[in-house]
């Protein structure tokens, strides 16, 4: 009891230590309040996207050979990876799962409709990347365009004569009716945001200390590595935290983006990346110990790969394969997936527990790193 005592009272002399440092250290609240609004303002009124290579399933409730002509030229089209599935249902699975970007679907009377010039052929857009679906539009609309150009010029003298003929797209847009680029960007802006706070601030605080050797005096104490562990990650996790809930005013109120999930599962998978993000500055901080260093080291380590290869800049689909991978192993990519999930799609289930669980798996293994590099020596 005593000992649990001990700990308590050390940790809390220590942490009310970290947060008098933060209140004289304005740079600290510079970085950890005022920066992330600063960001959501230029980022969000200022940046627009452009993609490219596009997954979208294609469902021909009647495989009629018009149909066939019209959506085969989808295969040769470097725009395109077509997924050809056998109903509606399971197109609309992968769309839920997104799986695919896009859906066109052709009904049963296809052909007849063709003959009357009133074909018409659904396209349903995945509307979180408002880029992409616009592009996804136009480039359905150009392809089908050549298609039906094709035929009438295989038909000869006979497509001349029967100009009727014609298939019109029709879309729909899910999950952004708006169709705005700012519904897509500021969930990933408050990525963004997190990672500053957690990883950036602390690796560069800490090495602040390690130049300063306002560290050597804790090294003296009873304080274990656990204790001070905790008391360098408890005060800026609530700063992240706070930071977090001014993204969310400012997207709700000022940008308008919809909140269609739980504010429970964003605040709850929020609080897990940003431990995530914590474990990654105290264990750059840790190697370094130089503010210099720690700030080239978590521009290059945490920063810019969640800038070019989270998913917040360009679908990871449309990008080579060993950036793809390089992508799939940043925590902050599937912590993109799931505010982007929850901002617009809402509780989508099975991505939000499987994002949350790698997330879970990188806070486990970046904390117990940092445990073992913050060594009560001078080494």
């Amino acid at each position: 009891m005593n000992t649990a005592l001990c700990f308590i009272r050390r940790l809390n002399a220590l942490t009310i230590k970290e947060f008098r440092q933060i209140a004289r250290d304005s740079s600290s609240i510079m970085i950890g309040l005022v920066l992330p609004c600063v960001l959501i303002f230029i980022f969000g009124f200022g940046l627009s996207l452009d993609v490219n290579d596009i997954p979208i399933a294609v469902v021909m409730e009647k495989a009629s050979p018009s149909a066939r002509s019209i959506l085969s030229g989808l295969n040769g089209s470097r725009y395109f990876s077509p997924r050809w599935v056998s109903s509606m249902h399971e197109a609309e699975l992968l769309m839920h799962n997104h799986d695919v970007s896009a859906i066109l679907r052709t009904g049963n009377d296809f052909d007849r409709l063709m003959q009357q010039g009133r074909g018409e052929i659904q396209l349903i857009l995945h509307g979180t990347d408002s880029t992409t679906a616009n592009l996804i539009q136009q480039f359905c609309t150009a392809a089908i365009g050549v298609s039906v150009q094709k035929e009438l010029d295989r038909k000869g003298n006979l497509g001349r004569m029967t100009m009727s003929w014609a298939a019109n797209l029709q879309p729909k847009i899910w999950f952004n009716e708006a169709s705005t680029s700012t519904w897509y960007l500021v969930p990933g802006l408050i990525v963004i945001v997190m990672t500053l706070v957690g990883a950036f601030l602390t690796a560069l605080v800490m090495a602040r200390e390690w130049e300063r050797g306002t560290l050597e005096s804790l090294f003296v104490t009873p304080a274990g590595r656990a204790e001070i562990l905790l008391s360098k990650i408890i005060p800026y996790f609530l700063m992240g935290m706070g930071g977090l809930l001014l993204c969310l005013a400012a997207s709700r109120w000022i940008f308008e983006v919809p909140m269609r999930g739980s504010l429970l599962l964003i605040m709850l998978s929020s609080a897990l990346y940003l431990v995530v993000a914590l474990g990654m500055g105290l264990i750059i901080s840790s190697v370094t110990r130089s503010q210099f260093l720690a700030c080239q080291a978590a521009l290059m380590i945490s920063f810019l790969p969640t800038v070019m290869l989270s998913g917040f800049l360009f679908d990871l689909r449309s990008i080579p394969a060993i950036a793809r991978v390089a992508g799939s192993i940043l925590p902050a990519t599937y912590y993109m997936e799931i505010l982007k999930t929850l901002f617009l799609a809402g509780d989508n289930m099975s991505i939000i527990i499987k994002n949350n669980a790698a997330l879970a798996g990188y806070a486990v293994l970046l904390l117990a790193t940092a445990v073992r590099f913050i060594r009560k020596t001078l080494d």
